[in-house]
């Protein structure tokens, strides 16, 4: 109706003034545009003369412009008004919530559902994580089924209750904090090896399986699951996460391992996210859709995962290096070389003396940089990929080579990388934290950020180990400071950042492998632009609308 009235004020303007229009005016402009060389006489005029033709244009580029205008005024009415915008959740109520409680615990048994003070600190806590806040699930159960997670969805959606997965509770971003409070959902019963198809080389788990209580289950049909991250990570966590792990460089990371998904969604509807051919062409990948998604669509209860051949021969070595950069040169060599290592890991010096002190290994290391490898395959193969790497190191000041194919010292060789964390834990002190995180870059980059982040910490002051999956360009740093310093902590924590802002500009990524939880939102942001972000929040809308999924990750809504 506003562009209507618009239009219509702006025709009487137009005709208003042509009617009182003065006539030495009119006179003057008839004449303007004659020629001199032909006297057009008053019935042989053409109506559209140019004095016309540019009044119009002049009089539509105005309502034009008029137009614009109340359409943009419209628009920034409604804009101001955001119907669009879903308002912040609202959550339970504490009788609610009691409720809640007492309708789960008559569904699913008195001990499947948790009020203990230390239970819910436990779940809501983690001395691992780079971040912790205060706030604690008001509840933890402890589904056995995919009909319990059905049973638990239903009764948080009907009174909006957050529901957080919870599985190994190794994750470093704070991916299973319960800031809006809710219920800690703890699949510590669902630890089940479904059912192992050797011919298919596939099997299927349930969530709280550990992929190394995997491994050692089904060894005896001479397949394993190659994804590698920490020790105690569950099957349903390195869902959740997406992550990554030593292998990634041969075998890549846990999103290329995953066939399928039994999905509980936030209304109690269970979905299978595809059947178990290796590959579909059949509708949208809502696989690829849930793995990354830190719980914050749906609540995996089952996994089908693709399995790998045992390897015939296998053998690790230990290169050392006078300086990162080296050592970064010699990896890319390596990979530009074509060589399939199984694995390169790479420890700074500071992480291999870390190592040496905590003592939780059986010798003692050079502290300088070091690359880690692990070989597999043939034996003639092992022996020709180890002969390369050897040459190759060689050529970039590599000295102190060593390699073995003997299982026990293997593992003794490997034992750095391994404990690498569990060694900086270690060393901890009473009122310390460790901040730990990772970034992703191409290859070609690591050598830099790792440097110039190094030295800004160490002009900071900051104790600082840096270690990381250098065949895939991900660089882990962890960095010790006092809890109880705010200004130590805002020093790591902006230190932090830059490195993550730092990875941005060399078009990498915020977070290789640990996700993206409460500590990398706004980098989340910086990386994938607020358009993306919102396709992630429709998605996020249309699958859990009322917001109880574990809200406060990924993205704030």
């Amino acid at each position: 109706m506003d562009s209507r009235r618009v239009f219509a004020t702006a025709i009487r303007t137009f005709r208003a003034n042509r009617t009182h229009r003065p006539q030495c005016l009119r006179q003057h402009f008839s004449r303007r545009w004659q020629s001199t060389e032909q006297q057009i006489l008053p019935h042989q005029r053409h109506f559209w003369t140019t004095g016309r033709v540019l009044l119009f244009t002049a009089f539509t580029g105005s309502l034009t412009y008029l137009y614009g205008l109340n359409e943009t005024s419209s628009f920034l009415r409604k804009s101001l008004s955001r119907p669009d915008i879903p308002s912040p959740p609202v959550y339970a109520t504490k009788s609610q919530l009691e409720k809640a409680v007492q309708g789960l615990r008559q569904t699913l048994g008195e001990d499947a559902i948790s009020t203990d003070e230390e239970d819910l600190h436990r779940h809501g806590y983690s001395e691992r994580s780079s971040i912790n806040i205060e706030t604690l699930p008001v509840a933890v159960a402890y589904p056995h089924t995919t009909a319990d997670v059905q049973e638990i969805a239903k009764c948080c959606s009907k009174y909006k209750i957050p529901m957080i997965p919870y599985s190994g509770g190794s994750s470093l971003e704070a991916n299973f904090s319960a800031p809006f409070g809710g219920v800690s959902i703890d699949f510590i019963y669902m630890d089940k090896v479904i059912e192992l198809r050797p011919d298919d080389l596939d099997v299927t788990v349930q969530p709280a399986v550990g992929w190394m209580h995997l491994n050692e289950e089904i060894k005896h049909s001479g397949l394993f699951f190659p994804v590698d991250p920490g020790p105690t990570a569950m099957i349903g966590g390195m869902v959740g996460t997406a992550c990554s792990g030593t292998n990634a460089v041969r075998y890549g990371p846990m999103r290329d391992w995953v066939v399928n998904l039994t999905v509980v969604l936030a209304d109690g509807t269970v979905i299978k996210t595809r059947r178990r051919p290796r590959k579909t062409a059949a509708g949208y990948n809502l696989t690829g859709l849930f793995v990354g998604s830190e719980g914050t669509l749906g609540i995996t209860t089952e996994v089908t995962l693709k399995l790998a051949p045992i390897p015939q021969h296998t053998s690790v070595a230990v290169v050392s290096f006078p300086s990162i950069r080296a050592a970064a040169s010699c990896a890319q060599g390596i990979i530009r070389s074509g060589i399939p290592v199984a694995a390169m890991e790479i420890m700074d010096e500071v992480q291999m003396r870390i190592v040496n002190q905590a003592g939780r290994t059986k010798r003692k290391w050079n502290e300088t940089p070091t690359l880690f490898f692990k070989f597999s395959g043939t034996p003639n193969a092992v022996k020709e990929h180890i002969q390369q790497v050897r040459t190759i190191s060689g050529s970039n000041e590599g000295s102190d080579f060593e390699f073995t194919a003997d299982a026990e010292e293997q593992h003794q060789l490997w034992s750095a990388r391994k404990e690498s964390l569990w060694s900086m834990l270690a060393l901890k002190k009473e009122g310390e934290e460790i901040w730990s995180t990772d970034v992703a870059v191409p290859v070609s980059r690591l050598a830099e950020i790792i440097e110039i982040s190094k030295k800004e910490l160490d002009d900071l002051g900051l104790f600082a180990s840096a270690l990381g999956h250098i065949g895939d360009g991900n660089f882990h740093e962890s960095v010790l400071y006092n809890r109880r310093d705010p200004e130590e902590r805002k020093k790591v924590e902006e230190c932090v950042y830059r490195m993550v802002d730092r990875a941005l500009e060399m078009e990498g990524t915020c977070t290789g492998e640990h996700g993206i939880g409460i500590g990398k939102k706004a980098s989340l942001v910086k990386e994938l632009g607020l358009d993306s972000i919102g396709v992630m929040k429709k998605i996020k809308a249309s699958l859990d609308p009322a917001g109880i999924m574990n809200p406060g990750k990924v993205f704030d809504l």
